[in-house]
């Protein structure tokens, strides 16, 4: 990981560690889920609040009462807002993607989740999601939330990504092994 990731990285820690246990302690964990999921639909949705809270040039008083904007049109958690408005106030929102990511996963956590990444050649099914989930259920102990990406360059197949964990059954990997295999021969 770069330096500045890794900053970055830590800033979002030290953030998501307060906000989550003081959610934790208000019982608000449930709608601190709904909110961050929406937080994170409204970043991926909109170029100017990426703009808003990227942007060096933009003032810390007018990052912070768009940011309180944002929180209340989005009728976000007392604990949610407060810590927005506090990196607001230190000029720590570009840290934003990552606080929500931290908080999603410690949320995750707390409920018994995990997250799987799953890129497949197609969409998945309804049926192959639920599918999945359960194989992997029982793969790794705990509930796994599904999180699907489509990627046509796979030929078909899957590669599924559990922490650390990752398989790949994709045909372009099959194909790429099989390639490798001939120049060794030849």
């Amino acid at each position: 990981m770069s330096e500045p990731a890794s900053i970055s990285s830590g800033i979002a820690d030290r953030y998501a560690t307060a906000i989550f246990e003081i959610s934790k302690e208000s019982s608000s964990l449930t709608k601190l889920e709904k909110n961050l999921t929406d937080l994170a639909a409204a970043l991926d949705d909109s170029a100017e609040l990426r703009d808003l809270i990227q942007s060096p040039v933009v003032p810390r008083a007018e990052q912070g009462a768009a940011i309180a904007a944002v929180g209340k049109k989005m009728k976000l958690v007392p604990e949610l807002q407060n810590g927005l408005n506090l990196m607001a106030q230190k000029r720590r929102l570009f840290v934003l993607p990552q606080l929500v990511a931290q908080l999603s996963a410690r949320i995750a956590e707390d409920k018994g989740e995990v997250t799987a990444e799953v890129t497949s050649a197609k969409a998945l099914t309804k049926t192959q999601s639920e599918k999945l989930a359960k194989t992997l259920k029982a793969r790794v102990g705990k509930d796994v939330k599904i999180s699907a990406t489509v990627d046509e360059s796979l030929i078909g197949g899957l590669v599924v990504k559990v922490g650390s964990k990752m398989i790949d059954t994709s045909i372009a990997s099959r194909l790429n092994s099989l390639q490798n295999a001939m120049k060794e021969v030849g």
